[in-house]
């Protein structure tokens, strides 16, 4: 290391490892690849940890001009799957030097708005309007990645004039950026065929009350494969992304006159829960009388009895691609293709209907 308290620079690095300065700017900027070997690469790395030598990213970001930021939107934080998104966004963004902020944005508003005028003996007052904090967004962000469900807020934060990811987003129509999903219709298709497989041919549809273009697909995809079979049936009703309301909508329709559902398929764990609700309150059992299912695999699916099948959606890789693909666009490189797999989790939620 250098003499006394003598902060270790680039240059004792590349003498350090017999190499230039500028290679030491490649390999520790993670842009070596195709410009030095990997045997290079390894001994500038190796000669950085010994001298514990650490860039000033401050400088070189304001050289690159750039904050080293990305900002993720999402419908709300204290949902467990986007959570899951958050954290596998925030690894892969530490491994390459990048924080991530968290925005909530639910059912896609945008930040606050100035306060309406309020009035004081006659008077009108103008409150202070509430400060905007992506009034700057281009200035202070490098990126955005936002789902599908959030993409309103976007136009309102100026996030779509920056190098932009989208998730559960139409790759047809997400603003002309990348996008990352998840294979939602190959779920629906294992959801269906697990039912049809067991002898359901009676469904309800729990879908949820959500614009989005993520619910448009499972809707679809349902009503294909289900129509694609003789003698099915097939009822939707939507209801919000809330055990009350599922549990509400579920019951209206379970009690309707004609032949009951023997299965119910939800868009979403929490929508499942509130058809367990609904079901229990009209003295049917589970799986006896009717089956459920949902889709995410939430914690909430093993808490609840019986289990409850489900499609697995793997989150916490959701975000990882996520900002894969954006660090991918920043370096001007094509992101990964393909959708994420899914998989059915068979639990204790459904078995063969009772009645033929």
């Amino acid at each position: 290391m250098a003499s006394g308290s003598t902060r270790p620079t680039s240059r004792d690095v590349a003498q350090a490892a017999g190499v230039s300065q500028a290679a030491v700017s490649l390999v520790l900027g993670d842009k070596w690849r195709g410009r030095v070997s990997e045997t290079t690469a390894e001994r500038v790395r190796q000669a950085a940890r010994e001298l514990g030598y650490r860039p000033n990213l401050a400088a070189r970001n304001l050289r690159l001009g750039r904050t080293r930021t990305v900002l993720l939107v999402v419908p709300a934080l204290t949902t467990e799957f986007f959570a899951g998104v958050y954290t596998g966004a925030a690894r892969i963004a530490a491994q390459h030097g990048f924080g991530v902020v968290l925005y909530p944005s639910p059912e896609g508003i945008g930040p606050s708005r100035p306060s309406p005028t309020t009035t004081l003996k006659g008077r009108p007052l103008r409150a202070a309007p509430i400060p905007d904090p992506f009034a700057s967004a281009q200035a202070a962000l490098d990126g955005v990645i936002a789902s599908s469900m959030a993409a309103d807020a976007l136009t309102a934060i100026r996030g779509d004039q920056l190098p932009l990811v989208m998730l559960d987003s139409d790759p047809e129509g997400s603003l002309g950026a990348a996008t990352v999903n998840l294979d939602i219709a190959d779920g629906v298709r294992q959801v269906a065929e697990h039912l049809l497989g067991l002898g359901h041919r009676r469904f309800l549809h729990l879908a949820a009350d959500v614009a989005s273009w993520t619910f448009d697909v499972r809707a679809r995809e349902l009503a294909t494969r289900i129509g694609h079979v003789p003698g099915t049936s097939l009822l939707t009703v939507q209801a919000p992304i809330a055990i009350e309301g599922a549990l509400a909508a579920a019951g209206t329709a379970l009690s309707a006159k004609g032949p009951r559902p023997t299965a119910i398929i939800c868009d979403d764990d929490k929508l499942a829960a509130g058809a367990y609700k609904a079901v229990r309150r009209l003295g049917l059992r589970i799986p006896d009388d009717i089956s459920v299912t949902g889709l995410d695999d939430l914690a909430l699916a093993t808490a609840i009895d019986p289990e409850l099948t489900t499609v697995r959606l793997d989150a916490e890789l959701f975000g990882e691609r996520g900002m894969q693909a954006l660090l991918a666009v920043l370096e001007g490189r094509e992101p990964e293709e393909g959708d994420i797999p899914v998989q059915l989790v068979v639990r204790g939620s459904t078995a063969p209907p009772s009645v033929p």
